[in-house]
């Protein structure tokens, strides 16, 4: 009997079965705490269902406890967040990008109801609206106006994405630098830039995961769109489906952040 059940346990070793543990996912804060809880629940119990693992999800409080942390925490071992982020980890600590958005990401800058033909030039001196430094948003934004004579005035007090445009329509602000997708939901601004296209958010797996690990998670969001009871985490996360995803992928993209301290 006990010969049998030690080649059972090698068998399950030889085949690569993990056994169950817990893992913390973290997102990056491009919502408030409270709405990340939301947003992202539905994909961590749906994780949960769908490997063998538990997925703890980790909702950081601002960008900048996110930047401080993402440089110093061992336990951050899966992390689903922007093209930037992504190739820095890859490039500085190893993540293997496991699965990303079928949807590109891309941003643009909306101007408000006073900007009638100004170019995105136009507005230096005048005041920008984005999330904190170093999403994405801001990044880009960074890569517009690289002239350190000729600055915007950047307003990063916003707590979402969304937030930036109420922002705007207080009149608080000149413009907002969003997502596209978010951009063509208020066909009342004005669309002054696009930014070039990038890969869509990823999840990549600390390399202290094991590969076994990280294929169930990445099967599991390969089949995401094929779940008709995980609706609602697509619908939440505005995205249509998962694609795998290498690091390859997100060459590159790093370089957006060597203008912040502790590149």
């Amino acid at each position: 009997m006990k010969t049998i059940l030690r080649a059972l346990v090698l068998a399950a070793a030889l085949l690569g079965v993990a056994k169950a543990e817990t893992y913390n996912l973290v997102v990056q804060p491009i919502y408030t705490p409270a709405r990340a809880q939301e947003v992202y629940a539905p994909l961590a119990e749906y994780l949960t269902r769908a490997t063998p693992h538990t997925f703890n999800l980790v909702v950081p409080k601002n960008f900048h406890h996110y930047w401080a942390d993402m440089r110093r925490r061992d336990d951050w071992h899966f992390v689903f967040d922007d093209a930037h982020f992504t190739d820095y980890r890859v490039q500085k600590f190893g993540y293997v990008p496991l699965a990303k958005t079928v949807e590109q990401a891309s941003f643009t800058l909306l101007g408000g109801y006073e900007i009638t033909d100004e170019k995105i030039e136009d507005l230096v001196g005048r005041r920008i609206v984005t999330m904190p430094a170093p999403s994405l948003g801001f990044s880009l934004l960074s890569k517009w106006y690289n002239n350190p004579l000729r600055q915007p005035i950047i307003v990063s007090s916003a707590s979402s994405w969304r937030d930036t445009v109420e922002i705007v329509f207080a009149a608080e602000a000149d413009a907002a630098m969003v997502p596209t997708w978010l951009a063509e939901r208020y066909p009342n601004l004005l669309p002054m830039g696009t930014s070039e296209e990038l890969p869509g958010a990823a999840v990549s797996a600390a390399s202290s995961v094991p590969e076994s690990a990280r294929n169930e998670m990445r099967e599991a969001l390969l089949a995401l769109h094929e779940d008709t009871e995980a609706y609602e985490v697509l619908v939440e996360l505005n995205v249509t489906q998962f694609e795998t995803a290498t690091a390859a992928d997100f060459a590159g993209f790093a370089d957006l952040l060597r203008s912040f301290y502790g590149f």
